[in-house]
């Protein structure tokens, strides 16, 4: 069946041209004449029946359909980009694996290892991550695999796919030096009892976190333990806790850095290891021999963590 479909260069000129609300802009970037990217614009509006723009006093401006394609065009002009960079980047004699990865864990866990059995020989591969803290299709994606940290109740209803559970998710208070010896100086309270003076950093993903440690631990549910500055990542969460905004409640395996250098500092030496660990997701029945070789390194990496 023919594929209704309009060229892309008419769709790079709307693009442009919905990104500037000016043809002359348009023609400025993409190298063309104004009336080149003027022509191209009518033909599209032409093929999808519809008023793109709409003269103003004060120029030209998206019309509401032109405004909400011009979103979709955008996000899929980059899809096809970044497709072809990776085609243009391709080499048959590296093994490749494209994956998807919740952001903190691929950047503060996954990565380090990654380089050191890399620099090491340990493995040979060309690793592609791109970010996703939902679950989704992988018949919609072209990812091979997902590591993601979900619960054993979540990650059963992730239709059609095996789930490896690599490791569990220890969670613990921690803050900046500086907000601690201040709390501590201001309430007159002991190390230990810091925490239920300090602003509670919340993530807006699990809002019930800090709720569920203190019960675990003290029994005792502060005021502040579901208010607070919410954030979705624990990569802005710790950036947070060191910019001394307050306590947050981070997985230890993502914070080893920080620990180490004393950037932060744990409020409690009890741990709470929940409901949720991390996942190696990959669709049923497809396992390629280099993703059967991540599935083989990431296991004996989470043995060690």
């Amino acid at each position: 069946m023919k594929r209704k479909l309009p060229s892309l260069q008419a769709l790079s000129c709307f693009e442009s041209a919905a990104r500037y609300n000016s043809f002359t802009k348009a023609a400025q970037e993409l190298a063309l004449t104004q009336g080149a990217v003027s022509r191209q614009v009518a033909a599209l509006e032409e093929f999808v029946g519809q008023r793109l723009f709409k003269r103003t006093a004060h120029g030209m401006t998206l019309t509401q359909v032109g405004a909400q394609y011009a979103q979709t065009v955008r996000a899929q002009l980059a899809d096809i980009e970044q497709e072809a960079l990776h085609v243009m980047g391709f080499d048959e004699s590296t093994p490749q694996l494209k994956i998807a990865s919740v952001p903190t864990f691929a950047s503060r866990w996954l990565m380090p290892r990654w380089a050191q059995a890399i620099a090491s020989g340990q493995i040979d591969c060309e690793l592609h991550i791109e970010t996703r803290t939902r679950p989704f299709m992988f018949s919609d994606e072209s990812f091979e695999a997902a590591l993601c940290a979900s619960s054993e109740s979540e990650i059963s209803r992730w239709a059609g796919t095996v789930a490896i559970r690599l490791m569990p998710e220890k969670v613990v208070p921690v803050c900046s030096p500086w907000l601690l010896k201040q709390t501590m100086h201001q309430h007159a309270c002991t190390h230990s009892e810091a925490l239920m003076h300090m602003p509670l950093l919340q993530q807006s993903t699990r809002p019930m976190a800090w709720r569920d440690w203190f019960m675990a631990h003290t029994q005792t549910v502060p005021p502040q333990a579901q208010q607070g500055p919410q954030m979705e990542l624990f990569s802005i969460l710790a950036a947070a806790a060191k910019g001394h905004l307050g306590a947050a409640l981070l997985p230890t395996l993502l914070i080893e850095e920080e620990l180490e250098s004393k950037a932060l500092v744990c409020l409690s030496n009890s741990s709470l290891t929940g409901e949720r660990a991390y996942y190696l997701v990959h669709p049923e029945h497809q396992v390629s021999p280099t993703l059967q070789m991540l599935i083989d390194w990431l296991k004996a990496e989470s043995e060690q963590a």
